[in-house]
């Protein structure tokens, strides 16, 4: 939602209008009681039978169920010598249970340019519920219980709460939003958190503005028309000190509608980067504007965008500035170093370990670099911009890096849409090699990213919006256990255990030693035995060598057991408990963070006065021939010894819907296979 303003005129141009001063503006005007196949929705006509079902069928399950959800947006002359776009929304649910009282908290977004907010109008919102087989009404109380939540210098939240609402009832709203902003015509969801029976959403183009339409999501359309129109439009120019007058016009209106009929919910699902790119939704870019206005080309290219950005007070700017006021700091920070590449890491450390982070979610300045200095605190973006600075300042090359994270969504590598973007980091380029950095992110290593940086593709913003592609399948997460049970010379088992996770899960390892220190993560590993044992040494090694992960290293006893059979699982707690993928069918892509490569190994004597009686089986499993997934569970025995290994390699990062069932079906027999059981049995005296 947060969009920098256009900086265009939208004045008619003279010679293409003819005056006129009885003309009233005529516009297409979509009344919100349409619905489907003869069914109409009128707001307040509530009947008593409206609440005997207690289940839907597109989900007997669903807690809640959006009757009708919808919608349009027109343009309209006004009295600015311009146009306004007039959104319209109506809907109407079912909460079934109080599991979906979520749905009665409502947010509607309105842009604003720091002065001029997108006016919301004629907002009525009532709960409904049946009482003694009457319908009674409890009304929003708009003037006291509706709220402003401003989360940007660009996006202001108007929210509010149904009343009186419990397991039953039925809640409807609608309300208008007037904007100046023709930039922002509204984008619609047709698809969520819960079910919807019916969605339309209307929109009357008009020729002189060209819009990029870009639609996503797998649900099919029950309707998708559009029909042309001739419409007037008139608008009034106040021309300055003058008096105004009015022009009037026809043009040519494209009327869209698009409808969609028992939509599923989405709900979120394992390895899934965030739902906003799957929902069926549609949404709208200002291209151009055209006859009869003087022609201009709104949407510009990457380059244009990026020298916008560079010159951009609240992004760029300061970093053309020569900055002297950061000689000090990067004479301490550097600390007398004197190679390219030792000089970006002292950089990179003395910001990353003296700043503190206020905000993950951001691509502009909110205060300047001096500010962001003394206060030893900013958003990412601000910390990454400041780490810019300082390097350039040192005579390093060094660049903002702006993409979104992967649970804020996909960017349009086409189309240069600002406001899908979230997140900057700094490229800094030393004798050749990129290094990606993010000062922001506490414990992270120089040249490491977080994995939600990883979202395919992302822009340079130098001069020619150099893309780039920052892709999850790049990443692979190895590790490695290797475990020892021996018996010793007194006949008890001891043993060891050496671990070395991948970067990420080492990142984990560290806030939690951080947190909770070293004694409580000795307790998880003790716990994840699966039999009682006590650790006699324990050693983690690169906690503070954050461009490495971490090595653990355990010594331990094993608690004698007499009991006649003893069950050992092989992976102690390092497999998998269960299958990540529970849905029996999915409808969106799974998105891995990272590749992974895991490997399991395990040297154990058999305990002395016990024979094997029971050894898995081994397998190796291939997901496919081009070996995207492969799973290796082998073991094996020699005299008194059990040899143990287990490898999962996942090579691939994403998966498309029509491949779910395989991979569901080959984590299934990770599962069974991670969760079997060596049985001892107790050797009988003869």
């Amino acid at each position: 939602m947060e969009t920098k303003t256009f900086p265009f005129s939208i004045i008619p141009n003279f010679m293409k209008l003819s005056k006129t001063l009885f003309f009233t503006c005529s516009l297409l005007f979509t009344q919100i009681l349409h619905a489907q196949k003869g069914v109409k929705y009128k707001f307040g006509d509530i009947k008593a039978s409206d609440f005997n079902i207690a289940a839907y069928a597109i989900d007997s399950s669903a807690a809640a169920v959006i009757l009708a959800d919808i919608g349009s947006s027109d343009f309209e002359g006004n009295n600015k010598g311009s146009f306004s776009l007039l959104f319209k929304n109506y809907r109407r649910a079912h909460i079934l249970s109080k599991n979906g009282y979520a749905i009665a908290d409502v947010e509607i977004p309105l842009y604003t340019n720091g002065t001029l907010e997108e006016e919301l109008q004629n907002l009525k919102a009532v709960t409904y519920n049946l009482e003694n087989g009457k319908v009674v009404e409890t009304r929003l109380d708009i003037k006291n219980a509706v709220f402003k939540d401003k989360i940007n210098k660009n996006l202001v939240i108007r929210k509010f709460t149904f009343p009186n609402i419990k397991a039953g009832s039925i809640i409807e709203f609608e309300y208008k939003v007037l904007s100046d902003y023709v930039f922002n015509l509204q984008p619609w969801d047709f698809q969520g958190q819960y079910p919807r029976l019916w969605s339309e959403y209307t929109v009357g183009m008009p020729a002189f503005y060209t819009y990029i339409t870009l639609s996503q999501g797998y649900q099919p359309f029950l309707e998708k028309t559009q029909k042309t129109n001739i419409v007037n439009f008139q608008l009034n120019d106040p021309g300055g000190a003058g008096a105004t007058e009015k022009y009037s016009f026809n043009s040519n209106v494209t009327t869209f509608k698009w409808v969609m009929k028992d939509v599923p919910a989405l709900k979120t699902e394992s390895y899934t980067s965030t739902l906003k790119n799957h929902i069926a939704r549609i949404e709208f870019q200002l291209q151009s504007i055209g006859d009869p206005f003087q022609f201009k080309n709104v949407m510009n290219t990457w380059q244009v965008v990026a020298k916008d950005l560079l010159d951009d007070e609240e992004f760029g700017a300061q970093l053309k500035k020569d900055n002297t006021w950061l000689k000090d700091e990067v004479a301490l920070a550097i600390n007398g170093a004197t190679q390219t590449l030792i000089k970006a890491k002292k950089i990179y450390e003395w910001v990353r370990d003296n700043f503190t982070c206020t905000n993950n979610n951001r691509r502009y300045l909110e205060k300047s670099l001096k500010n962001v200095m003394k206060d030893k605190n900013g958003n990412e973006a601000e910390i990454n911009l400041l780490l810019i600075a300082m390097l350039r300042r040192a005579d390093i090359m060094a660049d903002p890096v702006m993409l979104s994270t992967r649970s804020n969504g996909y960017i349009h590598a086409v189309y240069p849409m600002l406001n899908r973007f979230n997140y900057v980091i700094c490229l800094t380029v030393i004798d050749g090699k990129d290094y990606y950095l993010d000062a922001s992110e506490s414990g992270m290593g120089f040249g490491k990213l977080n994995y939600e940086c990883f979202n395919g593709n992302a822009r340079i913003i130098d001069l020619k919006a150099t893309p780039i592609d920052l892709n999850a399948q790049d990443l692979k997460e190895v590790k490695n256990t290797t475990v020892f049970i021996i018996n010793n010379e007194e006949g008890k088992q001891i043993g060891s255990m050496t671990k070395v996770p991948g970067y990420f899960e080492s990142n984990t390892i560290r806030k939690k030693i951080k947190e909770k220190g070293h004694e409580e993560l000795l307790k998880d590993i003790k716990k994840g035995f699966g039999t009682e044992v006590d650790i006699t040494e324990s050693r983690i090694d690169s906690v503070s060598n954050f461009d490495e992960p971490v090595g653990m290293y355990v010594e331990f006893d094993v608690r004698p057991n007499t009991d006649d059979i003893i069950y050992m699982n092989p992976m102690i707690s390092e497999g998998f408990k269960e299958n990540p993928f529970k849905s029996a069918t999915r409808f969106f892509p799974i998105e891995m963070p990272y590749a992974v490569d895991e490997t399991f190994s395990m040297q154990l004597e058999v305990p002395n006065g016990y024979l094997v009686d029971e050894l898995p089986k081994q397998t190796i499993v291939k997901y496919n021939d081009e070996g995207d997934a492969i799973f290796e569970y082998r073991i094996s025995t020699s005299g008194s010894s059990i040899s143990f290994r287990s490898r999962l390699v996942i090579n691939r990062t994403f998966f498309m819907p029509d491949e779910y069932e395989n991979l569901r079906e080959f984590f299934n027999l990770v599962v069974k296979k991670h969760n079997e059981h060596i049985v001892f049995k107790k050797k009988t005296t003869p």
